[in-house]
């Protein structure tokens, strides 16, 4: 892909105070980069040691970069990040008392300085998103991981990387060596729209995680078909936000029936509202079913004739809907159990005799890889994912806490954006949000 420089927010001269966008004379050089920045940070364990602080604005090493962060997502993930502290397996028992952490591991950047060895390679004003999955060992500040960070693999942006809940954003060197930083196909994308890319991703990856063993003729070897079953029928347990997502990436595999079910009616009314048209233009029959007041399994055996259905995906974290989902389940279908449980109820029963006779395949996902993020970004470009659809509340960075609140109390149904260059003391409730609607709100700053 290559790389795109389109300037979300106008200078109009001379310095930016805390309120208002951020101003820019030239687009490609010209950024006025003030000495301290807002960031959301946690110094310990527990909602009482986060908090938006106003921090030293980092500058770049000669392999690094600076970013302006656009706009920045806020993931479920962070719950527990901030209940277990040092102690997540991503932090690799920092002292975070002495060593803050900045949160976010979604968002949209633009580069604001170039390191000096890597001036050939960038320049400010284009536009990239990170992938925060690290697959790198620590480069940077060893000492401050257990060990001296010995035997450590894998890093993640916002947890021992700096991360997108901050008006700017130090790229390190583990996230260029990863191949972690990637441009975006198309110069207009909205700000909000590329943040969604981290968490759609981690759903393009496993619905990548699905294999098909087929055999065409009795005869001939078997393949394998990757994905979702084309012409199958497909099942969505869980209408919450990933689930959401799910159905949506369903519908690029051009399935004949996807069946999303919850208990909570709303949500399916979400479902057909954001994607009843879609799938009716593509020839995908869409259902949305009430599971505590429709037999989910008599509907799937009606639309597959009692066979059962090719892919089965558990979006929420239930051990009774996965072994509910194994009764839903065809001859070589697979089993994908997206949502994860509580460690110390991570213990499921399974029917192995299921698993034996129809030669299912089970299967699992944790995030994504960069080609995840950059086929995500691709499929946005080519209109076959809307990411405004997930999009649910919108404020400034001063809202992230109360965000996170809202998602401890399950009264956040989507996701939520902020804007860190984008002061305001409202939170707006949204249907969806447009890149229209982007553009509309920056300017109203």
């Amino acid at each position: 892909m290559g790389r795109t420089s389109s300037p979300l927010f106008t200078w109009s001269g001379g310095g930016r105070e805390r309120g208002g966008p951020l101003q820019q004379e030239n687009p490609m050089t010209d950024f006025n980069i003030p000495a301290e920045m807002r960031a959301l940070t946690l110094s310990g364990t527990g909602i009482e040691h986060l908090k938006v602080e106003r921090v030293p604005t980092p500058r770049p090493g000669p392999n690094q970069l600076l970013a302006r962060v656009d706009a920045a997502g806020i993931c479920t993930s962070l719950i527990k990040l901030i209940d277990q502290g040092p102690a997540h397996s991503y932090v690799y028992g920092r002292d975070i008392a002495r060593y803050p952490l900045i949160l976010g591991d979604e968002g949209a950047v633009t580069l604001v300085e170039v390191g000096e060895g890597l001036r050939d390679r960038y320049r400010p004003g284009e536009r990239y998103v990170i992938q925060p999955a690290v697959d790198h060992p620590p480069i940077n500040f060893r000492e401050r991981y257990r060990d001296n960070g010995r035997g450590v693999q894998k890093l993640g942006v916002g947890y021992s990387l700096p991360g997108h809940l901050a008006e700017y954003i130090l790229i390190q060197e583990e996230i260029l060596a990863a191949g972690c930083l990637l441009s975006l196909p198309s110069p207009d994308m909205a700000a909000a729209h590329v943040a969604m890319s981290e968490p759609l991703s981690c759903v393009i990856s496993a619905q990548d995680h699905h294999m098909h063993l087929v055999q065409s003729k009795p005869l001939e070897p078997r393949s394998v078909v990757k994905g979702l079953r084309p012409g199958g029928v497909t099942v969505i347990m869980g209408a919450g936000a990933m689930g959401r997502m799910h159905v949506e990436l369903a519908l690029s595999y051009r399935p004949r029936v996807i069946i999303c079910s919850d208990l909570i009616s709303e949500r399916l009314d979400i479902v057909q509202r954001l994607f009843g048209a879609r799938a009716a233009q593509l020839g995908v029959a869409l259902h949305v079913v009430n599971s505590a007041e429709t037999d989910l399994k008599a509907l799937i055996d009606q639309v597959t004739d009692f066979r059962g259905a090719d892919d089965v995906i558990v979006a929420v974290g239930s051990a009774r809907a996965i072994e509910t989902a194994q009764t839903y389940v065809g001859r070589g279908a697979v089993l994908n159990l997206f949502g994860g449980l509580k460690r110390g109820q991570d213990i499921v029963g399974f029917d192995t005799t299921t698993i034996h006779y129809k030669e299912i395949n089970v299967t699992g996902s944790s995030g994504g890889s960069p080609w995840d993020v950059a086929r995500t970004l691709e499929l946005m470009a080519a209109g076959e994912v809307d990411a405004g659809n997930h999009i649910t509340r919108i404020g400034d960075l001063e809202h992230a806490p109360a965000f996170l609140d809202m998602i401890r109390a399950q009264t956040l149904d989507g996701k939520a954006v902020v804007y860190p260059h984008r002061r305001t003391a409202e939170i707006l409730s949204v249907p969806r949000w447009t890149a229209e609607d982007e553009r509309r709100y920056l300017q109203t700053a």
